[in-house]
């Protein structure tokens, strides 16, 4: 048995979901004819209140998509120095709309109100024109923490006051949204677009959409195809993301509460010297100083199991729709006792 705890997009499709991918009515997206990639993003974009939504391949090409759709090259994004765009974007940033991050010092990935309103640069020529704020939620480097609803409100009101745009990367919304209990409306007001995945907690096998106010996203089918994001027959696809938002929602709760379990047994280690507080799927620890990384992950790989490193001395774990019980049940059992 492998038990892969490395991210929740190492999940394959369900047999439901197979069933629901095969029967798609499908048509060439690129002509605009695909039906089932329409049903999905017409649902997305009722569901967030926008009037639009655009399917992309991957998230990282939303993300890029939504930044360039929002900026002019020599211009600044206002992000945590954890947030997804700087360090998992290969530089994309930089590379594909020509503009500079003002890196934030967050908590676990989140900022204040007013730490943005400190990284606006000036109003002078010899300064980057600030002209978008990127949020993160869950955080991915922070451990799956999620936002303080009342704190993204403040950052809006910045947003308005100072005219800049306003991003939410939410690869892990839907985990924030069944841990908080808050909807997609509340965000659709929020953020000007919005990005969400469907291959990561909801398991699908790829997708992600890009969903956004009018004015923002007229130009984001043609950014897509600049970033050879256009598809063809790509239904089949949107079919999985369609059920998954059916029948995979409700249950990311269960993700979360294993997540729990491996944190208290993590927390009770003498292996372990910390373990971040836990909300949503991921799991975040640091090894005791006498304990060698390779040697943990070695003994963990010869027992069937996989997990990742973050860097800088810290681990991640995360749960996730292939995660079963009885995988469960084994890991708890293998890490209380663990010797090192």
């Amino acid at each position: 048995m492998i038990i892969d705890l490395r991210s929740d997009t190492v999940t394959k499709p369900t047999k439901g979901m197979l069933d629901a991918m095969m029967s798609a009515k499908v048509g060439d997206d690129v002509f605009d004819e695909d039906p089932t990639v329409k049903i999905l993003e017409d649902r997305l974009a009722n569901l967030f209140g926008k009037p639009r939504a655009l399917f992309f391949p991957s998230g990282s090409m939303a993300n890029q998509t939504a930044i360039k759709l929002h900026t002019n090259p020599g211009e600044q994004v206002i992000c945590d120095k954890y947030a997804h765009i700087y360090n998992y974007e290969a530089g994309g940033v930089s590379f594909n709309s020509g503009v500079s991050c003002n890196l934030v010092d967050g908590h676990r990935g989140m900022f204040t109100a007013k730490q943005a309103k400190d990284a606006i640069n000036p109003d002078a020529f010899y300064y980057s024109q600030t002209s978008l704020i990127a949020i993160e939620n869950t955080t991915n480097k922070g451990g799956g923490a999620c936002w303080d609803f009342n704190e993204l409100i403040n950052i809006k009101s910045l947003c308005n006051n100072h005219k800049l745009g306003y991003h939410l990367d939410g690869a892990r919304l839907w985990n924030a949204l069944e841990e908080k209990r808050e909807t997609e409306l509340d965000y659709g007001k929020l953020f000007n677009t919005i990005s969400v995945c469907l291959s990561k907690g909801l398991g699908c096998p790829i997708g992600s959409v890009l969903i956004g106010d009018d004015d923002i996203m007229q130009q984001s089918v043609r950014l897509r195809k600049v970033f050879g994001g256009n598809m063809r027959q790509v239904g089949y696809l949107a079919a999985a993301g369609l059920y998954a938002l059916d029948h995979h929602r409700v249950r990311l709760k269960d993700d979360h509460s294993k997540a729990k379990d491996i944190g208290e047994v993590l927390a009770q280690h003498t292996a372990i010297k910390t373990v971040e507080p836990i909300e949503t799927n991921i799991v975040i620890f640091e090894l005791a100083e006498d304990v060698d990384e390779q040697q943990f992950f070695e003994i963990l790989h010869n027992k069937g199991i996989k997990l990742i490193g973050m860097g800088g001395g810290k681990l991640r774990i995360v749960t996730h729709l292939d995660y079963t019980n009885q995988m469960h049940d084994y890991l708890l059992t293998t890490l209380k006792t663990l010797s090192l």
